[in-house]
């Protein structure tokens, strides 16, 4: 169990040292080497037909709907499944990382794309909320949902279920021309970091009141 742990925490931070990488990168401006041909590789497939999709996808990582799937899987662990200590958990993540990602716009400043937006957004474009909203949200239920499910096959559909909606709302955001790819990576490593830390302390705080 311990070497479990002593992963977690290499594991995340890991993950936060490539942000970092990232976040100096973008600081220098030194990733437009990476931005611009995979930018020019997503919106190379636009239709209407792709951007209407991406659209729903871009809707469903937004902060409403994100804040109503909270309240909703919020009121499911509290009144079907009882777990309080789990509901808790949920909530602290959730607004963690909408929190770092603020913070973070704030640190970076940096401006989104100025070219081919098929759609308007305000704000600082480093990470991308979206992205991290997503990481965060689909990440902590499958993590808190894990053990309510029994089967393999319905625990690979979840996981399935997961990465489908984190990869499409993140590439959404590039097609839509509203964040660099750099944007999306950097908010799955800083929403990945958190995620990871997250559940270390909580499997640790579990651990903790079943000794006493």
């Amino acid at each position: 169990m311990k070497q479990n742990k002593n992963f977690s925490w290499v594991f995340g931070i890991g993950l936060l040292l490539i942000f970092g990488l990232i976040a100096a990168f973008v600081s220098m401006d030194k990733v437009q080497w990476f931005d611009m041909p995979i930018i020019h590789w997503v919106q190379f497939f636009e239709s209407p037909t792709v951007t209407t999709f991406m659209e729903f996808f871009t809707f469903v990582g937004s902060g409403k709907i994100v804040i109503l799937i909270i309240i909703l899987i919020s009121i499911f662990f509290y009144t079907f499944l009882k777990h309080r200590t789990e509901l808790v958990f949920f909530i602290l993540v959730m607004l963690g990382s909408h929190l770092i990602n603020k913070g973070l716009k704030l640190l970076f400043h940096r401006q989104r794309p100025s070219f081919h937006q098929i759609v308007e957004e305000i704000g600082y474009s480093f990470p991308s909320g979206h992205s991290m909203a997503a990481f965060t949200l689909y990440a902590t239920i499958s993590f808190l949902l894990w053990k309510h499910i029994q089967s393999r096959t319905g625990r690979v559909l979840m996981i399935f279920f997961a990465v489908v909606m984190i990869l499409a709302i993140g590439i959404s955001r590039i097609y839509l021309g509203v964040h660099y790819p750099s944007d999306v990576l950097g908010g799955y490593f800083a929403s990945g970091a958190w995620f990871v830390f997250c559940v270390t302390i909580y499997q640790w705080y579990l651990e903790r009141k079943l000794k006493r």
